[in-house]
């Protein structure tokens, strides 16, 4: 299923970090409800959204109760980590960026991933049960 096809029935989306704000500002530009883990902690959430015209953000101190997609830039060896939380969302879909254009050329809009880093990825969660994507860059896609 292509990336555009799966946003289609996303309402809420966990963002777990991000290489630019443009991710949770494209989302909510997009007309997603963003919700953001921005920190290493349990209370680190927020929600990005709509205020007077202008993106605001508001600290809301837990997880949304439910995401149909969970986004990450994590390094891939908080994949598990990321697949439970997701899990306990609901979500359909784990959405992940490594913020590389090719190796070791970072790049907020990259997607590149080692192919065998990313058949490990892709097992991983679909043998969750959930759709695995890696690219093209989210924000491209929402806009």
């Amino acid at each position: 299923m292509h990336p555009s096809e799966i946003l289609k029935n996303v309402r809420t989306a966990l963002v777990i970090d991000w290489p630019s704000r443009d991710v949770p500002e494209s989302l909510v530009w997009a007309g997603f409800q963003v919700h953001v883990h921005g920190g290493p902690g349990p209370t680190d959430y927020s929600v990005y959204e709509l205020n007077d015209g202008q993106i605001a953000e508001r600290h809301i101190g837990r997880p949304p109760e439910q995401a149909e997609l969970v986004y990450s830039y994590r390094p891939f060896n908080e994949l598990p980590e990321i697949i439970a939380t997701a899990k306990a969302l609901h979500a359909e879909t784990i959405w992940t960026q490594s913020g590389l254009s090719a190796p070791g050329v970072k790049d907020p809009k990259g997607c590149f991933v080692p192919h065998e880093e990313l058949e490990h990825a892709r097992q991983l969660v679909e043998s969750a049960g959930m759709r695995y994507v890696s690219e093209p860059y989210i924000g491209d896609v929402v806009r």
